[in-house]
């Protein structure tokens, strides 16, 4: 299976995750994690991300007998390149999105689920802005987001952090509008008129 379909499950997205900051998990850890799955579910989407090559197997031990694996994602393995996207058609997008929406609507409802949970204390955002955007405008601002994200997606866990999900989402919600042609001799625009 290629990345896009190892992906394009709300449980598989979840696991990469939860493995976000070069964090190694269990399958027991996992399952936690996402208590609405099965352990057996759980178990099986952590198989079919090692045989893709998204997780492999950070380390081995022996507890209780029992071999316990701890898993990490492969960071160079976990995307989805340009060339895929643009594949794409409309219905491959629509299934990818709600694929993405199914996912964070899970996450969202575990940490509001979770005992403590403060969305105000916790900063938890939800808003939606409707920008009028050039391509310039719009390349410039996606540069300007990923500038301000990837330096972050290094960080590791440790004490006074949370993991955090964030899921800019940008599309256009109508035709962008015509350029205006420049105004011709005699049209009755300009000093004369």
């Amino acid at each position: 299976m290629d990345s896009l379909t190892l992906l394009a499950h709300p449980i598989r997205l979840r696991i990469v995750h939860a493995m976000g900051g070069g964090r190694s998990l269990t399958t027991a850890q996992l399952s936690a994690r996402i208590p609405e799955a099965s352990k057996a579910t759980v178990y099986r989407h952590i198989d079919l991300l090692v045989e893709g090559g998204i997780l492999e197997v950070a380390e081995e031990s022996r507890v209780r007998g029992a071999v316990q694996r701890h898993y990490r994602v492969r960071r160079d393995r976990a995307v989805i390149g340009a060339e895929a996207v643009r594949a794409l058609g409309p219905e491959d997008h629509r299934r990818a999105f709600a694929t993405a929406m199914t996912a964070l609507l899970a996450e969202f409802d575990a940490y509001l689920d979770r005992e403590g949970s403060d969305p105000v204390a916790d900063r938890v955002g939800y808003r939606q802005h409707a920008l009028w955007l050039s391509p310039g405008e719009l390349e410039e601002l996606i540069g300007e987001l990923r500038a301000a994200i990837a330096p972050r997606l290094a960080n590791s866990p440790s004490p006074g952090r949370a993991q955090y999900l964030l899921s800019p989402i940008h599309f256009p919600l109508e035709a962008r509008q015509p350029e205006a042609e420049p105004p011709t001799a005699g049209s009755g625009h300009g000093a004369d008129a």
